[in-house]
């Protein structure tokens, strides 16, 4: 995903001991040590910067945090090394072959809606699915870049259609406050702020839907043409990705959640 860390300059500033410390601290980790094959003494001289570590120390402490790709590079920078994960651009053709695999893999799931986006929800690419699901949405927010969180929220977007749109809200809210503080993104910080100023009616559907129905995870319920479509979201990331571009991509699925809205969407887009 293209979540931006704080300006590198700052980070450099800092130094590294202090970067890994609040890294440390993040994650709850007390026993860094001992995970990193290390002393404590030795960690607690990197923390206060008495002791500058190794290139492969500071990759072996950012392992074990799970601190993210573009943040290692960070940490690198910061400890003055060269970065060591390169941020090629989607379109570059070195990632031919994993952005057509990826479209492949959208247009293999329609009829259901799948998209790509990356760490602020630009949208990527998207399937016929989730062009459908866009009818009636405002021209402005339209207008590339696609944001998928902004789409789903705005006013003019599809919150007036879904029909759980308190609960659904809640669970975007609280998806994107978990990565904020994962990935310490400034600008998915500045979309949080956006889309939870956003205001919501208030005879907007609150939290008992009008046919309880035992779902095994909380579905989107949105309105299309007089029908109600219920879908579960699922997102998938790379594993141990090597490039920031592609740690930062995900690809988002809508499975249908009940029978009705399979055999909608098989009808509608055969």
């Amino acid at each position: 995903m293209t979540a931006l860390a704080p300006g590198t300059a700052t980070a450099a500033d800092r130094g590294v001991g202090p970067l890994l410390r609040a890294w440390r601290e993040r994650r709850r980790v007390s026993q860094l040590a001992l995970r990193a094959d290390s002393s404590a003494r030795h960690i607690s001289f990197v923390e206060t910067g008495r002791s500058r570590p190794s290139e492969e120390m500071v990759l072996r402490l950012a392992e074990h945090l799970d601190v993210p790709v573009r943040e290692r590079n960070a940490l690198l920078l910061a400890a003055g090394y060269a970065p060591r994960y390169p941020e090629t651009p989607l379109d570059d053709p070195a990632l031919g072959a994993l952005r057509e695999g990826m479209e492949r893999l959208i247009r293999g799931y329609e009829p259901y809606p799948a998209l790509v986006v990356d760490g602020t929800y630009r949208v990527l690419a998207a399937n016929r699915g989730i062009t459908m699901l866009m009818d009636g949405v405002a021209e402005h927010l339209l207008a590339p870049p696609l944001n998928a969180i902004r789409l789903t929220l705005h006013p003019e977007g599809l919150a007036p259609r879904i029909r759980n749109l308190r609960e659904w809200r809640g669970h975007l809210l609280e998806q994107m406050g978990r990565q904020i503080a994962l990935h310490r993104s400034e600008p998915l910080r500045a979309l949080y702020e956006e889309v939870a100023a956003y205001p919501v009616p208030d005879d907007a559907p609150g939290e008992e839907p009008a046919e309880p129905v035992p779902y095994f995870a909380l579905p989107m319920q949105i309105e299309h043409e007089g029908h109600v479509l219920s879908f579960i979201s699922s997102i998938s990331t790379f594993n141990t990705p090597m490039d920031v571009t592609v740690a930062e991509l995900a690809i988002e699925t809508l499975l249908p959640a009940d029978p009705a809205t399979v055999k909608y969407l098989h009808t509608l887009l055969p």
